[in-house]
């Protein structure tokens, strides 16, 4: 257990940690939300707080609750108990913004390790979810792209499909660019690609996706991005997950082979989602919720039992911290708890 002394030199550390979530409870509600979410994403990349804040026991205990473990035998055992409730997982191992080709090769090796572990567990079934920037995106597109390519040539010989996940708007154009380029010149067609409705950007990148038949999985975006490229107000980021919801599902995004994922868990953006496809008489099978493991586990089960497709996303690994920063971010009621443990005995 962490003495006084060691806990008190700890604070002094992060004590712009402590003092914003501190902060935000003297102003105004909306402000000091968006003040703590800013807070929490700058955290997310800083080095000194990644060595701080990721070797308290507290941040391990909260981070519990969205990490499935630390190893794939793990995450095969949280897949297993999921897809016994009749949700479809897809499986992360966590890491990004990668700066060396070896941590790359061995970020590939382990998913490829993953995808041989789903294929070859009783009771599992799952997807996988990659980061370009966790097989060296940052070093090299060359060396992101040919490692992509092994995984989804893993995925296809085990008829399964991989899920290429959108980052920061920086990567957003060389994203879709290597992955309309393993579909078009290498004829990968077990991949998907997410927008995020928080961009100006994804109106025209959602039509131009529906014109070609994508799988594609819509959430509202967990980065801090400029104004000039994203809506700053959650009002006008609510408004267009809605209308690219609409579009996803559209009859011509229906014919055109698109299978759409709903990625929220605002009840608000769900019951738009429901009221949609019972309007327009869509089956629940043209398309699929997806929430992140440990966050409104009973929403989830509830829409399964009400005959919608769930697909849980369960992240594992060692390399936790920018993902748990990040979902502490977007539901603040998490860093209390993690304030108060800290204190703890």
């Amino acid at each position: 257990m962490m003495g006084e002394r060691s806990k008190s030199q700890t604070l002094i550390k992060v004590l712009p940690f402590v003092a914003g979530a501190t902060a935000a409870a003297y102003v105004t509600k909306r402000n000091g939300e968006e003040w703590m979410r800013a807070g929490l994403l700058y955290l997310s990349h800083a080095v000194w707080a990644k060595e701080t804040i990721s070797a308290l026991p507290p941040a391990r205990i909260v981070a519990a609750r969205f990490v499935a473990g630390e190893t794939i035998e793990e995450a095969m055992d949280v897949t297993r108990t999921l897809n016994a409730k009749g949700m479809r997982v897809s499986l992360d191992y966590l890491g990004e913004s990668v700066n060396d080709s070896a941590e790359a090769i061995a970020a590939k090796d382990e998913i490829l390790k993953t995808l041989d572990a789903i294929a070859k567990s009783e009771g599992v079934t799952s997807n996988v979810s990659v980061k370009l920037t966790q097989l060296g995106l940052a070093i090299s597109p060359d060396l992101a792209y040919d490692n992509m390519r092994q995984i989804l040539e893993r995925a296809r010989e085990y008829d399964n499909w991989v899920r290429i996940d959108m980052e920061d708007t920086p990567t957003t154009d060389i994203t879709l660019d290597i992955f309309r380029r393993l579909r078009d010149e290498d004829h990968f067609d077990n991949s998907g690609v997410v927008i995020q409705s928080y961009l100006y950007r994804s109106e025209a990148d959602i039509k131009q996706l529906i014109e070609e038949g994508a799988r594609v999985r819509l959430c509202k975006g967990a980065y801090l991005e400029p104004e000039r490229v994203a809506f700053p107000e959650k009002a006008a980021v609510d408004n267009n997950f809605v209308n690219l919801m609409q579009l996803l599902l559209s009859k011509k995004a229906r014919a055109n082979g698109v299978r759409a994922g709903i990625a929220t868990h605002d009840d608000e953006m769900i019951r738009k989602t429901i009221a949609y496809v019972k309007r327009h008489g869509i089956s629940a099978e043209a398309f699929e919720f997806q929430m992140l493991y440990g966050i409104r586990r009973e929403r989830q089960e509830q829409l399964v039992a009400d005959g919608y497709n769930v697909r849980v996303y369960v992240p594992f690994g060692t390399a936790w911290y920018a993902y748990f920063m990040r979902r502490l971010a977007e539901r603040p009621a998490n860093l209390w708890f993690f304030v108060s443990n800290f204190f703890r005995r």
